[in-house]
This record gives structure tokens, C-alpha cells and sequence, in this order.
């Protein structure tokens, strides 16, 4: 490699051809995979054909309906022990404002598609770069989500025997959950833990903090998964716990793009150069069979 491919560590911005051309190269021991340029339609595709199977897959888990209340009491009863079984209280105290409530079941059924979407679009249209790498996350923690769903059958707080949460939907009427109401049948009652609404949430909620340069937005970034947390609680969809599990689900998925681009996906450079021939292809067109 000649003098000329060397980067200096100062003034990554103004080097970022350079950086990205030396660090993908074969002499790097810690990345599999350079970052690339996204290109839309792909994204749209992917994206489009991840949700569908995610949501085949998750659908396709058996209810197993005795050992998800079974799991569901357990998990109660370590709350208990833990002193953090609060859900019921949080349920019963939003559920007495009636348009805080609704406004919540509109929440949990929106925002989490909304807000994920829009943050992707962010990333691919001012942070191509690091594009690829955050949306690996994203896809990680969804795939060990769906094993969690498998392995650890789960009713929310709103089935639970001898309980007394409120299915804040039911009572309502408000089109809230994909397990409530009419539309339960379309949707795996009993895959509560892990959470991805607080795994998704708290992806985009990081995401905003770590590359957003306005104050403001990096804040309201650090509260959405926060009111996320409130929301899946109130609405008894989850229990605290079930956030415990979408956060190390969200953990493992940062730990493998760490593994496959060799840093943390904010650490990318912002933006990389177009597609095209390298230096190396360059050489070898220019060179005969005999090469």
C-alpha cells in the first residue's frame, strides 16, 4: 500500500474516501464489512420482506396459552420480590384519565411504526455511512426477539388469572393493540417478552441522542423510549420486565454490528464515498490475460 492511502486520525470528515478505502482493506483484522452507500429501492425491499417475515414468524409461534400464564405468574410474583410490581397501580391511575388513556392506546399502536420508519429515513437520507450498521441493530435485536417468543411463551399483565388489569383497549373501544379486540386473532396474543417496543424504541431513542446535532431533539430522543416504558405499562401489554428483555435484546444487537463492521455503528463515518471501481479493479482492467 503506498504513502499515499495513510489517513491521519484528526479531520475525519474531510479524509472520509480515504478512511472508509483503508479500514475495509484486507490488512484489517476487526471488520468484516465496509460501509457501503444504501440504495433505496433495496432498502424498501428489505425492509418490506424483514417486517413480513418477522410478523409471519411471530404469528406463526404456538399460543401456548397455559404455559404463557404460567410464565406470566412467575414473573409477577418476582416483581413482587423485587419490589417493582407497580404495573397494576400505573394501569388503574392512567386508565381514570379517560384521554390520557386513549391517547395511549393510539401510542402503542402508532408511534411504534411511525417513529422507527422516520428514523430510518433520517439515517439513510444524513447518515449513510452509518446506515447499514445501525439498521443491522435493529434487525439483530428483532431476530433474538423472535427466539425469546419461541422459547419463553409470555400472557401480558391484561390476560393474567386472578388478576385485575384493565385491557384499556377492550374498555375504550380505541383501536390499540393487535391483541385486543377483533384483531387478536391475527396476532400471537401470548409473545409479550421481550418488548419490542421498548427494544425498537429505545433504538431510535439512542440513535437520535448519539448523531442528532439540535439539543432539543437529542432530549426528546432520551424521552420517547422513557414514555414508551410508561405506555406499555398502563396499557398492561407488559410487565417491567418484558423492557428488560427488549434492552438486552437491543444489547446483542449492537454487540453483533460491533462484531461484523468493527465499531459501533455512530463511530462510521457519516458518509461514504459513491460506488464505483477501486484502485484495485482499475488495475486489473488496464492489465491483459497474461496479469
Amino acid at each position: 500500500m503506498g504513502d499515499t492511502t495513510v489517513t491521519k486520525p484528526e479531520g475525519r470528515e474531510s479524509a472520509l474516501p480515504q478512511t472508509v478505502t483503508a479500514e475495509s482493506g484486507p490488512g484489517s483484522p476487526h471488520r468484516l464489512r465496509a460501509p457501503r452507500r444504501p440504495r433505496f429501492w433495496f432498502e424498501i425491499l428489505l425492509i418490506a420482506v424483514s417486517y413480513w417475515t418477522y410478523s409471519l414468524i411471530r404469528n406463526a409461534v404456538p399460543e401456548q396459552r397455559a404455559e404463557a400464564l404460567r410464565n406470566a405468574d412467575w414473573i409477577w410474583k418476582a416483581e413482587h420480590h423485587l419490589g417493582i410490581a407497580v404495573e397494576e397501580s400505573v394501569n388503574h391511575a392512567v386508565n381514570a384519565a379517560t384521554w390520557l388513556i386513549i391517547g395511549m392506546n393510539y401510542y402503542y399502536a402508532t408511534l411504534h411504526f411511525v417513529v422507527t420508519l422516520s428514523v430510518l429515513v433520517w439515517l439513510f437520507r444524513r447518515h449513510p455511512g452509518r446506515y447499514a450498521a445501525t439498521r443491522l441493530v435493529l434487525f439483530a435485536t428483532t431476530a433474538v426477539a423472535l427466539v425469546g417468543y419461541y422459547l419463553y411463551p409470555l400472557a401480558p399483565p391484561r390476560l393474567m388469572n386472578g388478576g385485575d388489569f384493565i385491557d384499556t383497549v377492550m374498555v375504550h373501544q380505541t383501536w390499540g393493540s393487535m391483541a385486543s379486540g377483533d384483531l387478536k386473532h391475527m396476532s400471537n396474543q401470548y409473545a409479550a417478552m421481550p418488548s419490542m417496543h421498548i427494544g425498537w424504541s429505545l433504538w431510535c431513542g439512542l440513535t437520535i441522542f448519539a448523531l442528532s446535532a439540535i439539543p432539543w431533539v437529542r432530549v426528546l430522543g432520551l424521552l420517547y423510549p422513557t414514555l414508551t416504558l410508561v405506555v406499555i405499562v398502563a396499557t398492561a401489554n407488559h410487565f417491567w420486565l418484558d423492557a428488560v428483555g427488549g434492552m438486552l435484546c437491543l444489547a446483542f444487537g449492537f454487540t453483533v454490528a460491533r462484531l461484523w463492521y468493527g465499531t459501533q455503528p455512530y463511530a462510521l463515518p457519516r458518509l461514504v464515498p459513491a460506488r464505483s471501481a477501486g484502485p484495485r479493479q482499475r488495475v486489473r482492467a488496464g492489465r491483459g490475460p497474461s496479469a
